[in-house]
């Protein structure tokens, strides 16, 4: 099979400013068997009907101009389930966690290992397809819990009103493990392995972060949070009772 006939790994967008940086990626990941798309800002990226056909955007948060931060909360708002992965050399913890916080699914602080820059891509791509499958299914699980309703068939969520509440891929996938094991004690480790794969840091914030997300669509106090609860030192319990239908 040459090399053009050979069937894609899906396609990846990259924001990247540095040149030489751009060309790198754009080779290795073409040579990993995706198809590669390259741009130094985000106005060639949002080009009509470009964004929708991404399996993952790989974006650099020090872009000149508008900041890769606001590109990415610009984006999110518009598709809520596009796989972003940040990409920055500024290893800063407020900026790592202010990407997680407006929606980035992943986050990688140069100079990274290519090898780990593939294991999250892909893990960022797998997991969306795993939802994409499951949308596509016909067995239709639902899972019920205080009044709420996660529709894997139909990939959303139903508050107690019955109207629909947009998750992030990364924020349906976490749900989606905590509903599967209610009243149960999981660690970060274990919700990290099972909702990132084990590419991931161990000490990673990421889900600390993205269940404060998840914790404020399910309308659950902060403070005293009664649908998901921090057990200090372990990790999170899922209180509700849920009805799997």
């Amino acid at each position: 099979m040459t090399e053009d006939s050979r069937p894609s790994n899906g396609t990846v967008a990259i924001v990247e400013d540095d040149p030489g940086i751009r060309d790198l990626l754009q080779i290795l990941l073409t040579r990993e068997g995706f198809e590669v798309l390259a741009f130094a800002g985000s106005a060639g990226l949002e080009k009509a009907g470009l964004l929708e056909r991404l399996d993952c955007l790989i974006l650099d948060l020090m872009l000149p101009g508008e900041d890769g931060l606001e590109i990415c909360q610009r984006l999110r708002a518009r598709l809520p389930r596009l796989p972003i992965l940040i990409v920055t050399a500024k290893d800063d913890p407020i900026d790592r966690i202010i990407g997680l916080e407006i929606g980035a699914d992943d986050y990688l602080a140069k100079p990274f290992n290519k090898r780990e820059l593939l294991a999250r891509l892909r893990s960022v791509i797998r997991r969306t397809r795993d939802l994409t499958a499951a949308a596509s299914a016909e067995t239709g699980d639902n899972f019920r819990f205080d009044g709420w309703l996660l529709r894997l068939g139909a990939r959303d969520l139903l508050n107690p009103a019955g109207e629909s509440v947009t998750l992030t891929t990364s924020e349906f996938d976490l749900l989606h493990a905590l509903v599967l094991h209610p009243r149960r004690v999981l660690s970060r480790e274990l919700l990290i392995d099972w909702t990132r794969g084990r590419s991931a840091m161990p000490v990673d914030r990421v889900i600390d972060v993205q269940m404060s997300r998840l914790r404020r669509k399910l309308a659950d106090d902060p403070r005293e949070p009664a649908i998901i609860r921090t057990i200090r030192g372990d990790g999170y319990l899922f209180a509700p009772a849920v009805v799997r239908c």
